[in-house]
Formats: C-alpha cells, sequence, structure tokens
C-alpha cells in the first residue's frame, strides 16, 4: 500500500536532538541545529548575563555561547572536556548551547508532547513547550528563540 506523504509539519512526525544537563533530558528541534562541537573555553564578555559563557570563534565568526544549565535555573556547568556546545540558528541568530552531553536524535509526534505542566512558573513555561514521557524518564522540550538572552531578540 503507497504511503503519501503530506507536507504540513505540524502534523508528521519531526526530530528532535536528545542531550542532558545535570540528571535532566532535554530536547530541541533538530531544525535549528546546524552543529555539534566539543566544549572549548569561551572568552567571557563584561556585564554580559550570568548564563551566558563568553563568546567562541566558529571559523571566523564570533559564537555566543549560553550554558542551558544557568539558563534554566539549574546550577551552573564546569565544562569539561565531554561536554558537547550545539550551536542553533532561530530568529537569524547563531549561538551555542553549552550542554553536558549530547545523546541521540528523538522522532516524535505532535500528540506525544504533553504541554507543559500548569504548577510550572511562567519562566518555565516559555522555555518549555511541552514534556514527552520515554520509557521511566521525562524529556522536556525547549523552545529555542526563549532561551536566547533579550539583546540578541532586540537586534535580530
Amino acid at each position: 500500500m503507497a504511503e503519501t506523504h503530506s507536507h504540513t509539519l505540524a502534523s508528521g512526525p519531526k526530530e528532535f536532538i536528545a542531550f542532558h544537563i545535570g540528571a535532566q533530558t532535554f530536547c530541541i528541534d533538530i531544525m535549528a541545529v546546524r552543529e555539534i562541537r566539543g566544549w572549548t573555553p569561551a572568552t567571557p564578555l563584561p556585564h554580559a548575563p550570568s548564563f551566558v559563557r563568553g563568546v567562541i570563534n566558529l571559523r571566523g565568526a564570533v559564537l555566543p555561547v549560553i550554558d542551558l544549565a544557568t539558563r534554566l535555573g539549574l546550577s551552573q556547568s564546569e565544562p569539561t572536556a565531554r561536554h558537547a556546545v550545539i550551536v542553533v540558528q532561530s530568529t537569524g541568530q547563531v549561538v551555542g548551547f553549552l550542554v553536558d552531553a549530547v545523546s541521540n536524535i528523538l522522532t516524535l509526534t505532535p500528540d506525544a508532547i504533553q504541554p507543559t505542566p500548569e504548577v510550572a512558573s511562567e519562566i518555565a513555561r516559555s522555555f518549555v513547550k511541552g514534556v514527552v514521557a520515554s520509557g521511566s524518564q521525562m524529556i522536556s522540550v525547549l523552545t529555542i528563540q526563549n532561551l536566547l538572552p533579550e539583546a540578541m531578540l532586540d537586534a535580530a
């Protein structure tokens, strides 16, 4: 039986990159991911928000690196060689997200993503688009553009 593929992305499955921060697992839409690279020390920026680790040189371009643990209100990462930087592009900005480790690629259908619980704070709901149950684990689906620093959004 021939399958018909519809071109409406909203109804079909989408791929997400899953990664760890501490004991928690998060994921982001793979379409926004440009590359995944190892951690290299970032040059701090004066007066940058606490979650901005600094900038690194990405093939001649200045790439701001956001410590996702700090951005999400978790304890700040102490990056090691095992950490990874997920380079994403969103709303015209290219940034790196510092994570503990990239785990795998998930294929999720829209109905697999449960809404963020109402008990979550307004800030938590702005970062977390929804939650996916995967075995005994809960994976938070992040909204990339809301994780970017406000100044970067204003400049976009």
